[in-house]
C-alpha cells in the first residue's frame, strides 16, 4: 500500500524534474540563439542596454545608406555635367573654327548645325538626368519647390 511519504517524494521529484527541464530549455535557447539575453526577464537592464545599442547600430546603418545614396547622386550629377562640359568644349572649338575667314557659307552652316546638335544634347542631358525618380538637373531655381534632392 502506498504511503503518504512515498507520494510526497514522488511529487518533489516531479517538481525538481520540471525545474530541471525548464532550466535545460533556457540553456538550449541561449545556446541555439547565441545570445545571453533572449527575453527581458533574463536581464531587464541588459535587455534595455542591448536594445539601445541595437537602435544605435540600425541608425548608423541607415546613415551609411543615406551617405551612399548621396555619393551615388553626386556621381550621377558629375557624369551628366562631364558630358555637358564635353559638349560645351566642342561648341567652343566650333565657334573658334567659325571665325576662320576661309570658311564658305556651307562650312558655316555645317558648323552651326553641329553647334545646334551639341546644344540639343546639353538640353537632353539636363532634362533627362534622373536619380531615384528625381530630375536632378531640370529644375527651375526660381520655383518655390526648388530644393536639393538629397
Amino acid at each position: 500500500m502506498p504511503s503518504i511519504r512515498s507520494q510526497s517524494l514522488s511529487l518533489r521529484a516531479r517538481a525538481n524534474l520540471g525545474k530541471s527541464e525548464a532550466a535545460q530549455g533556457v540553456a538550449i535557447e541561449r545556446l541555439s540563439s547565441g545570445q545571453r539575453i533572449n527575453h527581458a526577464a533574463d536581464d531587464a537592464a541588459g535587455e534595455a542596454i542591448a536594445s539601445h545599442f541595437t537602435a544605435q547600430i540600425r541608425g548608423q546603418h541607415q546613415a551609411a545608406r543615406n551617405a551612399n545614396d548621396g555619393i551615388s547622386l553626386a556621381q550621377t550629377i558629375e557624369g551628366a555635367l562631364g558630358e555637358m562640359d564635353r559638349s560645351l568644349q566642342r561648341i567652343r572649338e566650333l565657334s573658334v573654327q567659325a571665325q576662320n575667314s576661309t570658311n564658305s557659307l556651307s562650312d558655316l552652316e555645317s558648323i552651326q548645325a553641329e553647334i545646334d546638335q551639341q546644344r540639343g544634347e546639353i538640353e537632353r542631358i539636363s532634362h533627362h538626368t534622373r536619380f531615384n525618380n528625381l530630375d536632378v538637373l531640370a529644375r527651375d531655381p526660381r520655383s518655390p519647390d526648388h530644393a536639393c534632392p538629397a
